[in-house]
């Protein structure tokens, strides 16, 4: 007991109000820069579902991008859960340890591990939706 109270006492305090505001901040800003895309396929000609599909594809591949060079890293450690939340932090999820597990070759490290975080997230996701479906299609009609 008397080791609980020491950790806690030498534990750092983490800064709720200032991690909060730096989520809101850092995930309003990746929002705005997903609605700015959007729009700007809008305006090139896509209509609303192709700009809408071109947006999250383009937000991927900019968070793979970020990831890889390792500037996404720097951008979660200060936005938190506002940089993991959008689709941009799936493909950091994804990328990280792709990236790190790359020195034991493309097959056993990158192929093995690109989905150590985010296999169970696709798994139980298209897993739900597929129970959902058919509840739909024998319910729904």
């Amino acid at each position: 007991m008397d080791y609980k109270k020491y950790v806690d006492n030498k534990s750092p305090k983490p800064n709720y109000l200032k991690n909060y505001i730096l989520a809101f901040v850092i995930g309003g800003i990746i929002c705005v820069l997903g609605q700015f895309i959007l729009n700007t396929y809008i305006s090139f000609g896509l209509d609303k579902e192709g700009a809408s599909t071109a947006t999250s594809i383009t937000l991927i591949l900019l968070g793979a991008f970020l990831t890889g060079i390792g500037v996404y890293d720097v951008i979660g450690k200060y936005g938190g859960a506002g940089s993991a939340i959008p689709i941009t932090g799936f493909s950091n999820s994804i990328v990280s340890p792709a990236m790190e597990f790359k020195r034991e070759g493309y097959v056993l490290g990158v192929g093995g591990k690109m989905f150590t975080i985010a296999g169970p997230v696709l798994v139980y996701g298209i897993g739900s939706s597929v129970v959902v479906g058919i509840i739909y299609y024998f319910l729904g009609k």
